[in-house]
């Protein structure tokens, strides 16, 4: 009888579940987009190096800064003789200017030390990268960033040619870039040029490491490791020397917090159209009561009882509610799958199995809630008064 009441009125009953529908959809839609952003998130911070700790001598303009405080590449060999350490490396920047395009371009010149590109996870796209023979020989090879590339030889191979430098000359071996976009917030930007730290060390005449990279063995350890590096800094500087030692944990709780405060904004706003469509569903079925008083009291005059009456009206507002939620799921699920193929292709949608679930349950759950008044009213007409109704 519940679905011979719902087929008599198609358009309302349609009209009615179209909160559900948006609501379920909704819910799907924010569980999945949530999950996807702070996947690619997390893995475009945790891609510019893996359980990595950073150190470097905080500059203080104010106060004298003498050599003793500057890190070395003893500091580096101490720092590799860590517990749960796994690479060390050490950078140094030195800004040149080259001619290119019959312009003038700043260059940053980045001296680099074993174990950067396991650490920084650098990508060769041509060449390839310093082997062991060009850090103990001081070559004159580098590697230039793919952006670089394009302003200095174009179209052509880069691989062998020389690259001049202010008034240094070298050759380059391998083109790189960033395994993600970092933009401009490392040592390496569009502009840049690796060199050997040997090389580097040769030309200033001092072995000084700007930036400590320490690459901890599990992320668990990388808190212990961070005390570590700081311990073992500060013990073989004077005790004036401050040396700022951070991870990416910091970044990551935030954009994790980030991530799980825009979900629950969003979720919110889901709740709000399953809110509305459940009034909406109160509404119609109180409607749909006072229409069919008549129908009621004949009902009970040949035997149904409350309950029964309760039920075929419960069950109206579970099937209008059930099957816009079934109809929002499958929207839900439409869109991501519908989006991917426009995606880059390491960039995966996932479709929680829990929103579907919750998305049901919450659907089903305030078509039977907000359904219970109306139903509630009809099982309790008197007989006789519901046959008098006109």
């Amino acid at each position: 009888m519940a679905i011979d009441a719902l087929r008599a009125n198609k358009m309302r009953a349609i009209l009615t579940s179209l909160g559900v529908i948006i609501g379920s959809a909704s819910i799907v839609l924010v569980v999945t987009v949530a999950l996807t952003s702070r996947k690619f998130v997390l893995s475009q911070i945790e891609a510019i190096g893996t359980n990595v700790i950073t150190a470097e001598l905080v500059q203080r303009p104010d106060k004298p800064q003498p050599m003793s405080y500057e890190m070395t590449l003893q500091d580096l060999e101490a720092a590799k003789a860590l517990p749960n350490v796994l690479e060390v490396s050490g950078t140094r920047e030195l800004p040149l200017s080259m001619i290119a395009g019959g312009a003038e371009k700043p260059v940053n010149l980045v001296g680099v030390t074993e174990g950067y590109q396991t650490i920084r996870r650098l990508l060769i796209l041509r060449g390839r990268y310093f082997d062991d023979t060009d850090m103990e020989t001081r070559g004159k090879v580098c590697l230039i960033a793919t952006q670089l590339v394009e302003k200095v030889f174009g179209q052509e191979n880069p691989i062998g040619k020389p690259l001049r430098l202010g008034e240094l000359t070298f050759t380059v071996i391998g083109v790189f870039r960033e395994r993600v976009e970092t933009f401009g917030l490392s040592e390496i930007q569009e502009n840049t040029v690796l060199i050997p730290f040997t090389l580097m060390k040769y030309y200033t005449g001092m072995e000084v490491v700007r930036s400590l990279n320490v690459q901890a063995d599990k992320a668990e350890n990388v808190a212990s490791v961070q005390r570590q590096v700081q311990q073992v800094l500060q013990s073989r500087h004077p005790l004036e020397a401050e040396y700022k030692v951070q991870t990416l944990t910091a970044i990551l709780n935030a954009a994790r917090n980030i991530s799980m405060a825009l979900t629950i904004v969003l979720i919110v706003i889901a709740a709000i159209a399953l809110l509305i469509s459940g009034i909406g569903i109160m509404n119609i079925m109180l409607v749909t009561v006072t229409e069919r008083t008549r129908e009621i009291g004949i009902r009970k005059a040949i035997g149904a009882a409350r309950r029964e009456i309760l039920y075929q009206f419960l069950v109206e507002s579970f099937l209008i509610s059930g099957g816009g939620a079934v109809i929002g799921i499958l929207l839900g699920i439409a869109v991501p799958v519908a989006v991917q193929s426009f995606l880059p292709g390491n960039l995966r949608v996932p479709v929680s199995e829990w929103s579907v679930v919750i998305a049901f349950v919450v659907s089903c759950s305030t078509g039977l809630f907000f359904g219970y008044l109306p139903a509630s009213q009809a099982a309790n007409l008197q007989p006789v008064e519901s046959l008098r109704y006109e």
